[in-house]
């Protein structure tokens, strides 16, 4: 059965370049703009399916170019926001994908200079992970996903070279890994250390196997 896979384009930094070149092997069911990912939808040309957000950094002229061209296409549906609301912009748009029942979801613009909203990002994959969906955050150095259970992973198919670990929950029992160029046995990690961090994949199959916790994993090209 085909996975259906959603993208979402939401207000940090994303280099257009990269963004194009990513996208050029990519397939997704749908694209969802929240807030200022708007912008970025509009300098890639993108279409676009949701647009959502409270709308306090897009542009006038891009918001009501969009806005009406949403009037003439039954497939665009567009909601706005109380810039005073619990929720970010990317927590809706990762709401939401879940809600369409997303297999796959794929975040651009969730890194950036704003650490505060970045690290808020990181922990909104929680949302998917906890619905066994696969959620992940993209930039031009690095791929950011969630694991609560043991993963393969394929030295060919990382995203950069080097691979780090860190707790999300306070501690995360028994880690092994094998295929590391630093291995660990049953090594329990907790909040506040940091010998996850920059390790590589040295065999063509690689594995974390973990007894309880959640681990924050991230894929970097330098």
């Amino acid at each position: 059965m085909k996975q259906k896979r959603v993208l979402i384009l939401t207000g940090g930094t994303i280099s257009v370049d990269f963004a194009k070149k990513f996208l050029e092997n990519q397939e997704f069911d749908t694209v969802i703009a929240a807030d200022s990912g708007l912008k970025s939808v509009e300098a890639l040309n993108l279409p676009v399916d949701y647009i959502l957000g409270d709308f306090d950094s897009v542009p006038s002229d891009i918001l009501e170019q969009y806005r009406t061209y949403a009037k003439g296409k039954q497939h665009i549906t567009m909601k706005k926001y109380n810039p005073e609301k619990d929720e970010t912009d990317t927590q809706i748009a990762i709401t939401l994908a879940t809600e369409l029942e997303a297999d796959e979801i794929v975040i651009l613009g969730a890194t950036g200079t704003r650490i505060d909203h970045m690290l808020a990002n990181i922990h909104l994959l929680y949302i998917p992970l906890k619905q066994n969906r696969k959620a992940c955050i993209i930039d031009e150095h690095n791929k950011i996903y969630l694991i609560d259970q043991n993963t393969t992973l394929i030295k060919d198919k990382l995203y950069g070279s080097y691979l780090s670990l860190l707790p999300l929950t306070e501690t995360v029992k028994h880690v092994t890994l094998e295929g590391f160029k630093y291995p660990l046995l049953k090594r329990t990690l907790h909040v506040g250390e940091s010998i996850g961090i920059s390790n590589e994949v040295v065999s063509p199959k690689a594995n974390i196997l973990l007894e309880s916790g959640i681990l924050v994993v991230v894929e970097s090209k330098d």
